[in-house]
């Protein structure tokens, strides 16, 4: 049995996508994103809170990088990991765990734009910092892509997937269309059926918007 609790349009996505391009079955829980997530029937699915987590034949999981790593050992005839011990095995895992370096500003920016109801709680500064940090994490991809058209192992594994979401998240906040190889490799992730399968549902969404500009004060 795998049962996993999801928030539409959080880092809970990341994981969602992955079970998809695994083939598996399974249930999701959808959980609003809100105060219910500190509920101590959550809390003890998940200590801080969060989203998401997965159930898997008695284990219990939490963490998106933890979560994609156990999946992909435990379902390697998937081809989207690299066995340890296997030539590209530290890359893959380098950017594998970069979909939360890209997802940390992200949720920043979130916090400033969706969750945070009156302008004076938000800060300019820290929108436009967050949203600059973007942009370096952007480029830096650009900069692997070169040459590339996936992130590790010459094939599209779950490190694409999870960035590949995280970027998903970030667009909401700062474009990519200044990043040209990004822009590409983005498009043919996004054109996987399993990323469809993992969008909200109507009347799901977190992001009311497609893009916040940064608020000018």
């Amino acid at each position: 049995m795998i049962r996993l609790h999801h928030a539409p349009q959080t880092r809970s996505m990341r994981t969602l996508w992955l079970l998809h391009e695994l083939g598996l079955d399974f249930e999701v829980v959808e959980r609003p994103f809100d105060k219910s997530l500190r509920a101590p029937d959550y809390l003890a699915l998940s200590p801080a809170g969060r989203v998401p987590s997965l159930e898997i034949d008695g284990e219990i999981l939490f963490e998106t990088g933890a979560i994609a790593e156990y999946l992909c050992e435990r379902f390697p005839e998937a081809g989207l990991g690299v066995a340890p011990g296997d030539e590209g095995r530290a890359d893959w895992l380098i950017w594998l765990h970069f979909a939360e370096t890209l997802s940390q500003h992200a949720a920043a920016l979130t916090q400033q734009h969706i969750m945070l109801y009156e302008d004076a709680m938000r800060s300019p500064v820290v929108m436009k910092l967050e949203a600059a940090r973007l942009g370096k994490c952007y480029a830096a991809l650009e900069a692997r892509l070169e040459g590339r058209d996936h992130l590790a192992a010459g094939r599209a594994t779950a490190a694409d997937i999870g960035v590949a979401q995280a970027i998903y998240m970030a667009r909401h906040f700062a474009p990519i269309e200044d990043f040209p190889r990004l822009a590409a490799w983005y498009a043919r992730m996004t054109a996987r059926p399993a990323f469809a399968a993992s969008l909200p549902g109507e009347g799901a969404r977190l992001y009311a918007k497609d893009f916040y500009p940064a608020w000018e004060g």
